[in-house]
């Protein structure tokens, strides 16, 4: 009975909420009879002692005085079964303004024998002052009492742990208890600050991390723990991410401060932690004046810009003063959402967005006619293994063809500069996507040696980004969401991985590095096992490997390698004044070996037998082979 009643009252809150035309009408009633109380008190109930036409008059001053200051402190504003510190101070400055205001009032119609009606007794101001600020604390108090009482109705809601009782953890809390309708409950905070553990917060235990363990987390029902402290380092988050993926709960995080909508959080932009978060890196220091001196009052080509990497580059670009960006991508769909977006958070920024592949050499001279690009990031390219691997036409025409294109253009044109991004697959590749990039490295190499060009030609070579179209960890959690299992070649295979933002930061600071030749290499950390990721991403969903999710190994794919390199055997590293960037010092490629087998091998291409392709870029990449002749006898 007591439930069905508790429901019921629940219902009205869910469904109704006092106006603040209301409330302030409520506020005023109180202002207004309690003078009258005030004035009885004082008096001791003598109706005798005292003018009552008067009384009255005085009481609508009164009113107004108050009603002024809570218009102005918006003491009415909050609502009422969610009313915290900050609106009990509202009340309380806007009860003491008015007080205070009535008194100098008074005593300014003593001094200046103003009439009788502004002639309030101070004493009967100072009682109405205390009764008025108690009878708001009651009205407010009770309807929050009669709320969490309602509240208090059984319910599926998960149990959820905050990490941080500051001040973003205690804005989450309220968040949370304020969103009824919502799937979680708190049940206590974590804090690693010794002074408040062992207390309570808002009336919820504090505990230390130490506390969390498998029979804590079950013995308390956890479902999801989450990070609520404001701008945490990055080592600190893996720090914390580590402690607890083994419990059996989902991690989740709130987002810093400022990406808070009007400066209110959003319960929905609760949300899971990436994967990323586990790799811990520290933040990137860029030479943000180069890089700006670099860009500043130029026309800026980016081939591939609806890409992972491609769009990326153009959000980093964003935030610097150039001149125009020219965005071009073949895909029409990616390119409409890249447009949506940069309207979006860009509004005032100036680009032209075209569809076109830049294979097309009379579509992108075109492009280059018109625009005349001062700085070309060449990101356009086919990079999935398999898929390549099986299509050794494409590849080679997109990938080879499309970097010759573009980069004879910026010859043409004249550009300053032209950056193409490679991939560690290039280094000793034994698959078709690796070989074309090879192909690419030794291609703009071989521009950059030429002595009658003076477009500087710049190669950037890192390992796989985390996140990006059709990589590892977007199809993780989709056989995640799907129920698994999860899909991996091999137990022992190994990757490099790097963040989207970091790679792009880095591919921007090495463009303005490089004089021409380079080919940089991004410090990518420790290689990471494939397996280790599955598992953790398991984990980070709040199940548990092999018991909610299992994990399937389906054997290596054709060319795919156990382990990647960032740097060939006879390459020599070099240094340079960023720590996370390397350079690879190759041999000079001769310009009028190469490009002869490339324009061979792109004549009339589809004549040719994707063995004869593939033999083609075995001429060109020393030590490249591959059995794609028997893989495809049939």
């Amino acid at each position: 009975m007591v439930e069905l009643l508790k429901g019921r009252i629940l219902s009205i809150f869910h469904n109704h909420s006092l106006p603040r035309w209301m409330v302030l009408l409520i506020d005023m009633s109180v202002v207004y009879f309690s003078f009258l109380i005030a004035y009885m008190l004082r008096f001791n109930f003598e109706n005798y002692m005292f003018d009552l036409s008067t009384v009255f008059r005085q009481t609508l001053i009164v009113l107004t005085v108050y009603t002024f200051f809570m218009l102005v402190y918006k003491s009415y504003h909050g609502m009422i079964r969610h009313t915290t510190i900050n609106d009990t101070y509202k009340i309380l400055l806007s009860d003491f303004s008015a007080v205070i205001a009535l008194i100098v009032i008074t005593l300014f119609s003593r001094k200046n024998e103003w009439q009788q009606l502004f002639n309030i007794p101070i004493s009967i101001l100072i009682i109405h002052n205390g009764a008025v600020t108690f009878f708001m604390f009651l009205f407010r108090v009770f309807v929050k009492i009669f709320y969490q009482f309602a509240s208090s109705i059984k319910s599926s809601k998960k149990n959820v742990i905050i990490y941080g009782s500051g001040d973003m953890g205690l804005n989450v809390r309220r968040v949370i208890d304020g969103d009824t309708r919502g799937q979680y409950k708190v049940k206590c905070f974590v804090d690693d600050d010794r002074k408040i553990q062992g207390k309570k917060v808002n009336g919820y235990p504090v505990y230390s991390r130490q506390i969390l363990t498998k029979d804590f987390i079950e013995k308390e029902e956890i479902s999801a723990f989450i990070i609520s402290i404001n701008k945490i380092s990055s080592a600190k988050k893996k720090e914390v991410i580590e402690s607890v993926i083994d419990l059996g709960c989902e991690i989740l995080e709130a987002p810093s401060f400022d990406s808070w909508l009007n400066g209110q959080l959003d319960v929905k932009k609760i949300q899971k932690v990436k994967l990323e978060d586990l790799l811990g890196r520290d933040p990137i220091t860029l030479d943000l004046n180069r890089i700006q001196e670099g860009l500043k009052g130029k026309t800026i080509l980016v081939t591939g810009a609806a890409g992972s990497i491609g769009s990326e580059i153009v959000r980093q670009l964003m935030k610097f003063d150039y001149k125009r960006l020219i965005l071009v991508d073949q895909s029409e769909t990616p390119s409409f959402y890249l447009n949506n977006e940069l309207k979006e958070s860009f509004p005032v920024a100036s680009y032209k967005l075209i569809i076109g592949d830049v294979t097309n050499e009379l579509k992108m001279d075109f492009v280059f006619r018109r625009y005349c690009p001062d700085i070309v990031f060449h990101a356009a390219a086919y990079k999935h293994v398999p898929v390549m691997e099986a299509n050794p036409h494409e590849s080679f025409r997109t990938n080879v063809g499309g970097t010759k294109v573009i980069s004879d253009l910026a010859i043409k044109y004249k550009a300053e500069k032209f950056v193409m991004i490679s991939s560690d697959k290039a280094v000793n590749p034994t698959n078709v996507m690796g070989a074309t990039k090879k192909v690419c490295e030794l291609l703009v190499h071989a521009q950059a040696m030429r002595s009658d060009v003076k477009t500087k030609f710049i190669t950037t070579r890192f390992g796989n980004v985390l996140g990006s179209n059709g990589s590892v960890i977007p199809l993780f959690r989709k056989q995640i969401a799907d129920g698994g299992p999860l899909t991996i070649t091999h137990p022992e295979i190994t990757r490099f991985f790097m963040t989207i933002p970091e790679a792009c930061q880095l591919v921007l600071e090495a463009g303005f590095m490089g004089k021409g030749g380079e080919i940089f290499i991004f410090d990518m950390g420790k290689p990471v096992k494939i397996m280790d990721l599955a598992l953790k991403l398991i984990r980070l969903s709040g199940l548990t490997p092999y018991e909610d999710i299992d994990i399937k190994f389906i054997g290596l794919r054709p060319g795919e390698k156990l382990y990647e390199e960032l740097f060939a055997e006879t390459e020599q590293q070099l240094t340079t004044y960023n720590p996370k960037i390397s350079i690879a010092k190759v041999a000079d490629a001769d310009y009028e070996c190469i490009i002869p087998k490339i324009n061979t091998t792109l004549a009339d291409i589809y004549n040719k037998t994707g063995t004869e392709v593939i033999e083609a870029m075995m001429d060109i990449v020393p030590g490249y082979s591959s059995n794609y002749a028997e893989l495809h006898k049939s």
